[in-house]
C-alpha cells in the first residue's frame, strides 16, 4: 500500500515507511539517543529530498522529545535556568542553519552539503564512540574503572567572565559555555535535522560539569524547543516539513522505542555504546560511498544536431 507525500512528492510504501520509524525508535529506546542522525540519512536512501528528510526529522524529533522532557520534569531533573541559556545560543544557531540550508538549496548544493556533513560528523563521533567502548570494555575486563573522570576538577571553562549561579545543577559558572554549546546544537538541529544529543550530553558532563542526573533533562528541555523552531522555520522558509511522512514515522517510532528499551536493559552500558558506534560507522560508510560511487543514471549537457 503506497501513500503520497505531498512536500516529498513522491509515492512511498506505508510498510516500509512504518517499519523505518520503528527501527529508529527501536534503535532510539535501546541506545537511549534521539534517532534524528538516522532517519535523515535513511529517508535520502529512499529518494526523499535532502531538505524535506532534514525539516521532517526535526519535526517527529519535537513528538520524540515532549514525553521524555515532561517525565523528566517531573522528576526534578531539568535546570531550567540552565536550559533556557542553552535554548538562547540554540535558537541563534537554528536561525543560522534554516538560512544556511536556504542559501544551499538555492544553489542546488545542499544534497551533497548534508551527504559531506553526515560523513565527516558520523565518522568522527562513531570512531571516538568506537575507541571509548573498547578501552571501557577491556578495563572492566582488567578490573579497572572505566571512568577517568575526577570529581571536583576544574578547568578552563570555570576562568571565563559573564558567571551564573544555576542552583538546580550547584554550578556556578559563565553563561558563555552553554550558550556555545546551546548553539552548536541548534545548527546541527537545522542543518542535519538531528538533536544533538550525542554532542550536548557529553559536553554537559565532561565540560560543565553538569550532574548526571540533571543533563538527559535539560538536554531534552532545550532539544523540544529547538526542534520546533526549526520545524516552523524550515515550514516557513523552504516548505521542507512533511507531515504526513513525519506522523507514520512517529506511529512507527512510538512501537519501536517499546521494544529497543526493554532489549536495552539486558546489555551493560559500555556493550551498547559499542554497538551504536558500529551503526554509526556503517551508516557514515554508506553515505560515503553514494558519494564517490558512479550513478547509474548519467546526465550530461550537449548540443543535439538535428538532421535536416
Amino acid at each position: 500500500m503506497n501513500i503520497y507525500l505531498p512536500i516529498a512528492e513522491m509515492s512511498e510504501s506505508v510498510l516500509m515507511l512504518l517499519g523505518m520509524g520503528a527501527a529508529v525508535g527501536f534503535i532510539s529506546g535501546l541506545f537511549g539517543v534521539g534517532g534524528g542522525f538516522l532517519i535523515t540519512p535513511l529517508l535520502m536512501f529512499t529518494g526523499v529530498p535532502a531538505p524535506v528528510a532534514v525539516g521532517t526529522s526535526a519535526a517527529q524529533l519535537v513528538a520524540s522529545s515532549v514525553s521524555g522532557a515532561i517525565a523528566q520534569y517531573k522528576r526534578n531533573n531539568v535546570d531550567v535556568k540552565l536550559g533556557m541559556v542553552l535554548l538562547g545560543g540554540g535558537l541563534l544557531g537554528t536561525v543560522i542553519g534554516v538560512e544556511i540550508v536556504r542559501i544551499l538549496r538555492q544553489m542546488g548544493q545542499f544534497d551533497v552539503f548534508i551527504a559531506l556533513c553526515y560523513v565527516l560528523f558520523l565518522g568522527v563521533i562513531g570512531t571516538l564512540m568506537l575507541i571509548e567502548s573498547v578501552r571501557t570494555i577491556l578495563k572492566s575486563r582488567e578490573g579497572g574503572s572505566g571512568s577517568s573522570r575526577k570529581p571536583g576538577e576544574h578547568s578552563w571553562v570555570h576562568g571565563l567572565p559573564l558567571k551564573m549561579r544555576f542552583h538546580r545543577s550547584k554550578l556556578y559558572i559563565s553563561s558563555i559555555p552553554p550558550f556555545m554549546i546551546g548553539a552548536f546544537v541548534g545548527f546541527l538541529a537545522a542543518i542535519m535535522g538531528v538533536g544533538g544529543g550525542f554532542v550536548m550530553v557529553p559536553a554537559m558532563i565532561y565540560l560543565l560539569r553538569v550532574p548526571t542526573n540533571v543533563v538527559v533533562g535539560t538536554s531534552l528541555f532545550q532539544t523540544v524547543f529547538v526542534a520546533a523552531a526549526a520545524t516552523v522555520l524550515h515550514a516557513a522558509a523552504i516548505s521542507s516539513v512533511d507531515i504526513v511522512l513525519a506522523a507514520i514515522l512517529m506511529l512507527g517510532g512510538v512501537v519501536g522505542a517499546q521494544f529497543g528499551a526493554s532489549a536495552g536493559s539486558q546489555l551493560k552500558g559500555e556493550q551498547l555504546r559499542f554497538l551504536l558506534a558500529g551503526i554509526v560507522l556503517l551508516v557514515c560508510l554508506r553515505l560515503g560511498w553514494d558519494l564517490v560511487v558512479v550513478p547509474d543514471d548519467l546526465f550530461s549537457l550537449s548540443r543535439y544536431v538535428v538532421a535536416p
